[in-house]
């Protein structure tokens, strides 16, 4: 559908003309933005998406899977093809001390803890991406760079993006920015990131696994005193590497030289002597600047911001994906039935911020502590000791344990789609309240004329009344529908016999 945009930015036709037309535009193909796209289309939604990239290969991205998106790829019918590419870590991840010890097995977990699973984010999006396109009301443009946001009157109208085949515009009940830690549909819009920069960056590689390695290999390797620790994550084929250094010493690391990481490697875990000689090259590495921040507020009229775009997350306890996900839950079980009727409101908006801020802003509390906790933080946690200590406490615990694999206190379930549009089934609402009317007036006027002898009131016409209430003085009964939206609707008002009957749809 071609719609005609305003001429925002005056002199500048390339603002305005005719543009494509979509209920939603997400910008962002990572987790939350596939998801989100995911389950709208699924509502009838229509949905454009666009991902910057040329493809959904991404190295040494996040890619561990707790039980919250578990849950939602059954509800979705896609577990099994998950399990399919899915490589399983189970729940125990031990701190490995400087003189060879381990702690127990399963110490700091929940008896119910749900063991996690690692899979490439490139395979994960894809099984999303495939399925979203078996609906028609779906559309993937890769390739697509948002360049700027269409605004009108300080509402966000849609966005200007380039694709391969050049410029292009979209206009959109709703927009919406799943772009990542370093947003450009957050910048456009002017939403500020609160930072709080850790004090550290990872140094990311991998090993190739040997017939020797221990059998419980995973887990935080701790180093030396004055030095940082080091994460080791089990992957489907090989050993994920995590050399976590202190911030703004990445030009020092690598002038000291790969013989001097290879010997820090071996420092901290031993059994690695023999598979760190593969590394040979810088280019091997990755290198990840450990950031955590939020947006105060997460939209603006037209516009919201979910996943690391609205809260970036620090890699500790591998909780990014998660969180990304059940905000796109949130917001297509809140914006859905909305964007069907053609109308988002700034206060849906905020709904969704106020289901998912608090969970999102304890789990980052949780995530300095425990940096904190293993030596990877300089900052102490603020507060008295005891504050610090709380956090081991059982019922803490438990609270942190229940964020990590949940992504808030609960799973987020997909609600049931309606099985048919909201604006037929408000229609029938209209019409079975305009026959309950009827009929309350035919049982009035029969009343009425059986006990008075004679008339004490005059029977004024059925008539369609402003949305303010008409002031009575008399008692009223409602007949209420299920018309379902925010639309001032029209208040049928008759007066019969003493009474006033008012239809009115509920909500």
């Amino acid at each position: 559908m071609k719609v005609k945009l305003p001429d925002i930015k005056r002199g500048n036709p390339a603002y305005a003309g005719e543009a494509d037309s979509v209920d939603c535009c997400i910008v962002g193909g990572g987790p939350a933005g596939v998801v989100l796209a995911l389950l709208l289309v699924r509502q009838g939604v229509e949905v454009l998406l666009l991902e910057a990239q040329a493809d959904f290969d991404r190295d040494f991205r996040g890619d561990t899977v707790h039980a919250s998106t578990l849950h939602l790829l059954a509800q979705l019918g896609l577990l099994e093809r998950f399990l399919d590419v899915a490589h399983a870590v189970g729940d125990d991840f031990p701190t490995h001390f400087p003189d060879g010890s381990i702690s127990p097995r399963g110490a700091g977990r929940l008896p119910t803890a749900q063991p996690t699973y690692r899979v490439p984010q490139a395979r994960l999006l894809e099984l999303l991406a495939g399925e979203a396109q078996r609906y028609p009301s779906f559309r993937l443009v890769m390739g697509g760079r948002v360049e700027d946001l269409i605004k009108c009157d300080g509402v966000v109208r849609g966005v200007r993006y380039r694709a391969p085949d050049g410029m292009h515009s979209v206009a959109a009940t709703l927009v919406v920015g799943a772009d990542g830690r370093f947003s450009k549909v957050r910048q456009s819009a002017g939403l500020p990131l609160v930072t709080s920069d850790e004090a550290m960056d990872v140094l990311w590689l991998r090993l190739p696994r040997g017939t020797g390695d221990p059998e419980r290999a995973a887990g935080i390797y701790l180093g030396p005193p004055g030095h940082g620790p080091m994460v080791v994550a089990d992957r489907a084929e090989a050993w994920q590497i995590g050399y976590l250094f202190p911030k703004g010493s990445l030009a020092r690391l690598r002038a000291d030289g790969l013989p001097a990481l290879r010997a820090a490697i071996t420092a901290r875990a031993a059994w690695l002597a023999d598979a760190v000689e593969h590394l040979q090259n810088w280019r091997q590495t990755s290198v990840l600047m450990v950031q955590a921040g939020r947006v105060p507020r997460w939209y603006r009229p037209g516009l919201l911001l979910i996943g690391d775009a609205a809260h970036v997350m620090s890699p500790v306890a591998g909780v990014g994906i998660n969180y990304a996900i059940q905000d796109a839950v949130v917001a297509a079980n809140l914006l859905g039935p909305r964007l069907r009727q053609g109308r988002v409101r700034t206060v849906d908006l905020a709904s969704v911020q106020r289901r998912r801020e608090l969970p999102t802003r304890l789990m980052q509390l949780f995530q300095h502590a425990m940096a904190h906790r293993v030596g990877t933080s300089s900052e102490p946690l603020h507060g008295a000791r005891w504050l610090d200590r709380g956090f081991d406490l059982p019922p803490v615990r438990a609270v942190r344990e229940r964020l990590i694999a949940y992504g808030g206190f609960r799973p987020e379930h997909v609600r049931a789609i309606p099985a048919e549009p909201l604006r037929r089934r408000a229609g029938k609402s209209w019409a079975a309240g305009l026959v309950a009317v009827a009929v309350l007036l035919a049982i009035a006027c029969s009343l009425a004329a059986a006990s008075v002898a004679e008339p004490t009131s005059t029977v004024e016409p059925a008539s369609v009344s402003a949305v303010t209430p008409v002031p009575l003085a008399t008692p009223e009964c409602w007949v209420s529908g299920d018309l379902v939206g925010d639309a001032n609707p029209a208040e049928v008002r008759a007066a019969v016999c003493g009474f006033s009957v008012r239809f009115q749809p509920e909500g």
